[in-house]
């Protein structure tokens, strides 16, 4: 059984940014286990201030994630690609326990394996308490909605 993800590398403007609208639509299921088969066996993350190593520490910190942030949903931009590397700006809104709600922003950077699966993701990310009213991102992307 292929384990490729396509599109692979090397990478056209047309095949990154769609690249990036999958991997959008897969992190707004909210789904660690599917979210993770995108990356490989032995990904390496950066994620803030934390680092990890392979799928199963990827699932144990989706899974906190998105414990934590409810209603998550996230919109993903390319911003510029190489051959096998993608880097996106996203941003995501959410809301906490006590129902503060949060706008959180940054740059990620990605490198993918020949069969077209994440081996290396760097995240620099940022949160900004935003009031209920200020939100602008309400679920998965329409598919009508302009990606820029």
């Amino acid at each position: 059984m292929s384990t490729a993800r396509p599109p692979l590398p090397p990478f056209t403007a047309e095949t990154a940014a769609q690249k990036v609208r999958m991997a959008e639509d897969g992190w707004n299921t909210r789904d660690p286990q599917r979210v993770s088969l995108a990356y490989t066996p032995d990904s390496v993350w950066r994620n803030r201030d934390e680092f990890l190593s392979g799928r199963e520490q990827i699932v144990e910190f989706l899974t906190r994630k998105w414990a934590k942030e409810h209603q998550y949903a996230l919109r993903k931009q390319l911003w510029a690609f190489t051959e096998n590397r993608i880097a996106v700006r996203f941003q995501y809104e959410w809301h906490d326990a006590d129902g503060r709600w949060w706008r959180s922003h940054g740059n990620e950077l990605w490198e993918f394996d020949p069969d077209g699966l994440m081996s290396r993701r760097e995240a620099s990310i940022n949160d900004a308490a935003i009031s209920e009213a200020d939100r602008t991102i309400f679920g998965p992307r329409p598919a009508d909605e302009d990606p820029r």
